[in-house]
């Protein structure tokens, strides 16, 4: 498979996860790798695929994360570039792939933070990404009983892996989020 379409990457996704809140978040991944890829003159059809599908074995095959992706996408006949994306996403966590590419670091970087920033929108009166500051993101990602699940030290990592202040990247996420709000559930009352 030479080209990788949005339908064939949304098939394979759905084909292995049915939680709301994981295809949300693969759908809000998704939007923001699309987002950074228009930033840096990239492919956002690749970027906002590979993104969808980096939790594709999550929901079914926790326990073997990114190496059961590999797997799948191997047999489906998806490019080494895609299954090299996936993997590298959990680099020292569940997998020893290292992000490489500019695309792998984005996608390192903003995993978590899509996950945090989600937490942050489900507490605002308006339960919207559409009206969320970076302030707001901040303080949250400072306070560390706040989404405790969500790794900030990814993140971080991540961000300096890309060469970019953490604020920068919360803002670029937001704004990518916000493309897709009404997708992943968070237009809220705005």
């Amino acid at each position: 498979m030479e080209e990788v379409t949005r339908q064939q990457a949304m098939d394979l996704f759905l084909q292995y996860n049915q939680t709301e809140s994981l295809i949300h978040h693969g759908k809000a991944v998704s939007g923001v790798m699309a987002h950074f890829a228009r930033l840096y003159g990239e492919d956002e059809v690749k970027w906002g695929n590979i993104g969808l599908l980096h939790d594709l074995d999550y929901e079914k095959y926790p326990e073997e994360h990114c190496t059961k992706s590999a797997e799948i996408m191997r047999a489906a006949g998806f490019p080494e570039e895609y299954i090299h994306g996936v993997c590298s996403h959990g680099y020292g966590l569940c997998s020893d792939v290292k992000p490489e590419h500019r695309m792998e670091k984005v996608l390192y970087a903003i995993d978590e933070l899509t996950g945090l920033i989600t937490a942050c929108a489900y507490v605002r009166p308006s339960r919207s990404v559409m009206d969320l500051e970076v302030k707001s993101v901040k303080k949250k990602f400072k306070d560390h009983g706040f989404a405790a699940g969500v790794n900030r030290e990814v993140i971080q990592k991540g961000c300096e892996m890309m060469g970019m202040p953490l604020d920068d990247v919360i803002r670029e996420t937001i704004l990518g989020m916000r493309e897709v709000a009404d997708d992943i559930g968070l237009r809220g009352t705005i």
